[in-house]
C-alpha cells in the first residue's frame, strides 16, 4: 500500500476519483476510477512507467511525465504543483497566463479601501483593477484603453503622469528592474519583448536602463506624488501576491498624513 502523502499514494487517489465513463472508457470495474492503463494512455506515458510511480518505484520522473500526469488527470494548479514537489521536491516552472482580469471578491475588497489607492497589475505591468482613489491619486485608468493601461508606458510615454513624480529618475530605474524581475519571476520574459521594443523605440531614457539589466526587488516603500489637487503627497506602499495567480500583485498605497486621507474623500465625493 502507498505511503500516505507520497507521489504514488496520491496519484493513487486522484485516479480512482475520475470517472471512466466522461472520459469514454468503458467495462466493469472492481474499483472506483480509471485503470493505470487508462491514465498512461490520456498522459502518453508508458503503462509500465506509470505502473512504477504508483508503486514507489522506478526513481523520479522528469518534469515532462509529471505535466504529462497532471494534464492526464485533469489536476488544478494547486494539485500539479503538489504533485511536483512530491516527484521532485520542487515546484514547476510557473507558466504565464496573461491577462485574466480579477475576481469579484478582489474587486470588491479594494473597492473598500476608501482613501487608499489600489491596483492590480500583471507580470508585464498592465493594470487590470484598481479602486475609486487610484482613480483620484494616480490615474483614471477607465479613461485609458485596456491594451494601453500599462505602467512603464505611463512612465515613460505619457508626459503630464511623469511631471507627477518626485525623483523621476530614481524612481525609473526602480521601475524598471523591478519590472525585469516580475516578469522574470512569471515565466513571461517572451510576453514581454513587444513591450521593451516599443519602449526602446519611444524612449532613450528606458532604452539606456533596460540595457543595464538591473534586477531589482519591490516589497514595501514610500512614494511622493505632486498632485495637482491634492498638492504634494507622500503614500506608504505595500505589494502583495494574489494567492493562486503568479502572474498578479496587488499593491496598495496607504496615506502618511491622515490629513491626505480625509482629502482623498471628499474629493471622491466631489467627483462622484
Amino acid at each position: 500500500m502507498p505511503i500516505p502523502g507520497s507521489l504514488a499514494a496520491f496519484l493513487k487517489d486522484r485516479r480512482t476519483r475520475l470517472d471512466p465513463a466522461s472520459f469514454g472508457f468503458s467495462g466493469r470495474r472492481r474499483t472506483p476510477g480509471l485503470r493505470r492503463e487508462e491514465v498512461a494512455q490520456r498522459a502518453n506515458i508508458s503503462p509500465t512507467w506509470y505502473t512504477w510511480l504508483e508503486q514507489g518505484r522506478g526513481g523520479a520522473p522528469s518534469a515532462d511525465v509529471l505535466n504529462r500526469i497532471a494534464k492526464g488527470l485533469l489536476l488544478t494548479e494547486a494539485e500539479r504543483e503538489h504533485l511536483f514537489m512530491l516527484g521532485l521536491g520542487r515546484p514547476p516552472e510557473v507558466r504565464y497566463r496573461g491577462d485574466e482580469g480579477v475576481s469579484p471578491r478582489l474587486q470588491r475588497l479594494i473597492d473598500t479601501l476608501e482613501a487608499s489607492p489600489a491596483l492590480v497589475k500583471t507580470a508585464t505591468w498592465d493594470v487590470v483593477a484598481w479602486n475609486r482613489a487610484a482613480e483620484i491619486v494616480l490615474t483614471d485608468y477607465g479613461t485609458i484603453p485596456a491594451g494601453r493601461r500599462n505602467i512603464l508606458r505611463f512612465m515613460f510615454l505619457t508626459p503630464h503622469i511623469r511631471a507627477k513624480q518626485h525623483d523621476w529618475e530614481n524612481l525609473a530605474r526602480f521601475v524598471v528592474g523591478a519590472f525585469r524581475a516580475d516578469a522574470a519571476r512569471a515565466g513571461a520574459v517572451s510576453e514581454v519583448t513587444q513591450l521593451v521594443d516599443e519602449l526602446c523605440s519611444g524612449s532613450a531614457e528606458f532604452a539606456t536602463l533596460w540595457q543595464e539589466n538591473d534586477v531589482l526587488a519591490h516589497g514595501d516603500g514610500t512614494k511622493r506624488l505632486k498632485h495637482p489637487e491634492l498638492g504634494d503627497i507622500e503614500l506608504e506602499y505595500s505589494s502583495f501576491a494574489v494567492d493562486g495567480r503568479p502572474d498578479l500583485n496587488l499593491t496598495v498605497y496607504n496615506p502618511i498624513d491622515s490629513d491626505v486621507a480625509d482629502r482623498i474623500r471628499a474629493l471622491a465625493k466631489r467627483q462622484r
